[in-house]
């Protein structure tokens, strides 16, 4: 039930927003994901498209299916139902704001994508920390209101955990499932996940790592696809951290124009490839190559924050999409070596 300052607020927050997702939309994960499939195709002789081949063939799937599949794995990440946030009166806990499908925020489980270049280590361990309200160094409109809305709200810990004021409400253990699976050995406390406004979410290489670890001991497709959205990290916002200052109008911008500029190009891309350090065949840590693409984007896609020009975009978008499609491209490098 929203109470009456909540509902003041919703009308608030719900004026003027924009609506699509608070990552690259799901429809340009798919298409990065395809893209790196399509130039280790095209490029044999520099890339491990050989034995990629190989472990397809043994899968019992064509080039195009598992290009396919992994694509959908790499949209379906936004559409996890794996975080819950709970009232700190009510104890209702939801896996989305009411207000989510006119913001940034579509879903809870958005907040497990970011990695914030902007801060050092993070209270768990982790060289770069993920989205923490208190942290951030940039924010906008929709940062504040989220933080308004859940002001006090805690993260679903499962019984006998953080509790609302009347009750010790819980839905599905986010924090002993989710958080954990991200946490990768890392120090974490379900009382730093007491209060919204100071969760110190874990970052989106973690994510990243935990399905890798996951496809090295399973090699599904599905498995390697949710590796894939880790392209959130050459998505400027996610590594400045922020879920406003043009967020969903900049990634609304980037799949429209993806083909019409040629985001994709393997000359592009070609040249992406010499700023990544290649894996090992026998590596199981893929956090320096990820973090390379998040530092990349960092460095040179700042300007989309404040700025709409076309102009910009262009130029910004020409950066970040082949790199994108290049850091994949250094992961499945490896993962054919599993397949």
């Amino acid at each position: 039930m929203i109470n009456a300052t909540k509902l003041a607020l919703l009308t608030v927050m719900t004026a003027g927003l924009a609506l699509d997702a608070s990552a690259f939309s799901q429809e340009t994960h798919r298409r990065i994901a395809q893209d790196a499939v399509a130039y280790m195709q095209a490029n044999p002789g520099t890339t491990n498209y050989t034995k990629l081949a190989a472990g397809v063939a043994r899968a019992g799937l064509t080039m195009a299916q598992f290009s396919t599949a992994m694509g959908q794995g790499a949209y379906d990440v936004d559409d996890f139902s794996d975080t819950y946030i709970c009232g700190a009166s009510t104890g209702s806990c939801q896996q989305a704001p009411v207000w989510g499908a006119g913001s940034g925020i579509v879903k809870y489980t958005s907040y497990w994508h970011f990695m914030n270049a902007t801060q050092g280590s993070d209270v768990h361990g982790n060289d770069y920390g993920g989205y923490n309200y208190a942290k951030l160094t940039v924010w906008g409109d929709i940062d504040n209101m989220a933080a308004s809305w859940l002001y006090g709200d805690y993260l679903d810990d499962g019984k006998g955990g953080n509790s609302a004021w009347f009750s010790d409400s819980y839905k599905y253990n986010t924090y002993g499932i989710t958080e954990a699976n991200y946490r990768l050995g890392g120090y974490s406390t379900r009382y730093q996940y007491q209060d919204f406004e100071t969760m110190p979410f874990q970052p989106i290489d973690n994510l990243g790592q935990y399905w890798f670890q996951k496809f090295l001991t399973t090699p599904t497709v599905q498995n390697l696809g949710f590796v894939m959205h880790t392209t959130d990290l050459l998505q400027p916002h996610h590594v400045w951290t922020t879920s406003a200052l043009n967020h969903s109008g900049w990634e609304t911008w980037v799949n429209d124009n993806y083909y019409t500029l040629g985001l994709n190009a393997s000359a592009k891309v070609t040249t992406a490839l010499n700023d990544f350090t290649p894996l090992s065949a026998t590596a199981t840590d893929i956090r320096p190559v990820l973090t390379q693409g998040a530092l990349y984007a960092y460095n040179n896609g700042g300007i989309v924050l404040s700025s709409t020009a076309d102009s910009d975009r262009t130029v910004v978008a020409n950066k970040v999409i082949p790199h994108a499609i290049a850091m994949m491209i250094t992961v499945l490098n490896r993962a054919a070596e599993r397949m």
